[in-house]
């Protein structure tokens, strides 16, 4: 299995967890989280699965000496490529799509932020796609959802078990999601993920169960969070 790593974003909304950390990183990503930055973390997952074959990371090319020190220091035995990234997610994807070899029919698309997947989330999503052509790893929304317009007031609330929080991996056939990207780029498509992509041209996208834990690591107190999750998996 192929796997793309959008890992080309600033991570604005980290605040001053930036200052927090000596060596102020660029890149959210290379935020430390129990000695190990938050690439490292998502690598490892990657290098323990067991059906994942090549990694491939789009990044800045500022960050590429790092990117690249973290994947030399983890001795991993899986090819890792580093892509130029893009200004949006969905370029940076694009770029990923391009780069991958000519050979690849399926790959999953994971982003760095989550980084605490496991192999087991990993293989499980790459199963999927022996069934499918597209599918989301989410979990059930717990909360209740309401739709709320613009001055405030609640427009409708939508059944809770029919809803679902999208995370990653998001998995799909190669060829198809080529085909979206060139459509979305041709259109003026701006979309949030792959997902969306392929509900736009009309194609199905399955759901994979997610995990619990699989949190975006996007605030300072989300960084919190996956420290203790880390911690409870490890001591």
């Amino acid at each position: 299995m192929y796997l793309l790593i959008p890992a080309a974003g600033s991570g604005r909304r980290m605040g001053s967890a930036w200052q927090s950390q000596s060596k102020a990183p660029r890149n959210k990503l290379l935020l430390d989280l129990l000695g190990k930055p938050l690439l490292a973390w998502t690598l490892l997952a990657a290098e323990a699965s067991q059906t994942i074959a090549w990694i491939g990371i789009m990044g800045q090319p500022i960050d590429w000496d790092d990117f690249k020190a973290i994947v030399h220091s983890l001795n991993l035995t899986k090819p890792v490529h580093f892509i130029q990234g893009g200004a949006t997610r969905q370029e940076s994807v694009y770029n990923g799509l391009r780069a991958l070899p000519d050979a690849a029919e399926h790959v999953l698309i994971h982003d760095g932020a989550r980084c605490l997947a496991t192999p087991e989330l990993f293989d499980r999503c790459s199963q999927a796609l022996q069934s499918c052509d597209g599918f989301v790893a989410a979990i059930p929304v717990k909360d209740t959802i309401k739709v709320v317009n613009a001055t405030g007031v609640i427009d409708s609330t939508p059944n809770r078990s029919q809803l679902w929080a999208a995370q990653t991996p998001q998995g799909f056939s190669v060829p198809l999601l080529k085909k979206c990207h060139a459509e979305g780029r041709d259109n003026g498509w701006e979309v949030t993920d792959d997902a969306a992509l392929f509900e736009q041209c009309g194609l199905a996208v399955q759901i994979v169960e997610g995990e619990e834990t699989n949190l975006k690591v996007t605030t300072p107190m989300d960084l919190a969070i996956a420290e203790s999750i880390l911690r409870a998996r490890l001591f």
